[in-house]
């Protein structure tokens, strides 16, 4: 008989968790008052050099400026910004590790783990268009908010959140994940503290001639790992979680845009040294 895969099993085991947070996702009938207070009403983004800002990308962003009638701020950082908030809030440490970010989606990927987990309030990818329905009830609580995704090995496609949300849908091709835009939270979030640790020290590791997936040091992987790892060692912290299962109500990433046919393109980049 062959051994059995344990990185496989262990990806297995998280998306069947993922897959189980979506499909019975519930309002708790009591709110832990740990997270009870509000989050910030604040829109961030980043863009890593704004001077080379897409057209097509500022109408993204802008689609967000309707929330400011609701009273929400929004911020915009680019990669200097960026480094200069981390420096301030965070410290050397987390400045050294968002240097060895190579690449601007990975720079977005960190920054938005420091900025929600030192201010709070909602990180928004600058590709995200805003549909115009009311968000002040995802702000109502400190609860970590995140937008779950299923990707279908068989197809190259993404399963569509209506067929992969209902209860006891799956496929032996389906990866359920959990995605990091938008990222909402109060400030200090135990897990989005948690989410920010692994991704810095996966940071602060050296691997020689390699560079790091930004998938799972950065990114979605990274997000799912943690939580996935959080609530494994303790079941409480289950509470202070809300799974997004409408988001796609709310907003939507725009495709195509220019930057994803170039290096700007993360999928184009991974593991390369990007050059502007």
């Amino acid at each position: 008989m062959e051994a059995s895969d344990p990185t496989n099993e262990d990806h297995q085991a998280r998306s069947n968790f993922v897959r189980g947070l979506v499909q019975s996702s519930r309002e708790p009938n009591v709110l832990p008052s740990a997270f009870s207070r509000e989050s910030p009403k604040r829109i961030v983004q980043f863009w890593n050099d704004l001077s080379q800002l897409p057209g097509d990308v500022r109408e993204c962003i802008e689609s967000w400026r309707k929330v400011e009638e609701e009273g929400f701020e929004l911020f915009l950082f680019d990669e200097h910004q960026a480094k200069d908030f981390i420096r301030r809030k965070l410290g050397p440490r987390y400045e050294k590790a968002y240097d060895k970010c190579y690449h601007p989606a990975m720079q977005s990927d960190y920054f938005r783990l420091c900025y929600v987990h030192a201010e709070g309030g909602c990180y928004v990818d600058t590709d995200d268009v805003y549909h115009g329905p009311a968000i002040q009830y995802l702000f109502s609580d400190g609860r970590l908010k995140i937008q779950p995704l299923c990707y279908d090995l068989s197809t190259d496609e993404m399963v569509p959140p209506s067929i992969f949300t209902e209860p006891g849908a799956n496929a032996l091709s389906w990866i359920f994940y959990f995605n990091n835009n938008p990222l909402i939270a109060v400030r200090g979030h135990p897990i989005v503290e948690r989410v920010l640790a692994r991704a810095t020290l996966a940071l602060e590791r050296d691997v020689v001639g390699e560079l790091p997936d930004i998938q799972s040091t950065t990114g979605p992987g990274n997000l799912t790992k943690s939580i996935f790892d959080a609530v494994t060692n303790d079941g409480q912290i289950a509470g202070g979680l809300l799974v997004l299962c409408d988001w796609e109500g709310v907003a939507t990433s725009r495709w195509p845009l220019s930057y994803r046919n170039d290096e700007r393109n993360w999928r184009l980049s991974n593991r390369r040294e990007y050059r502007r």
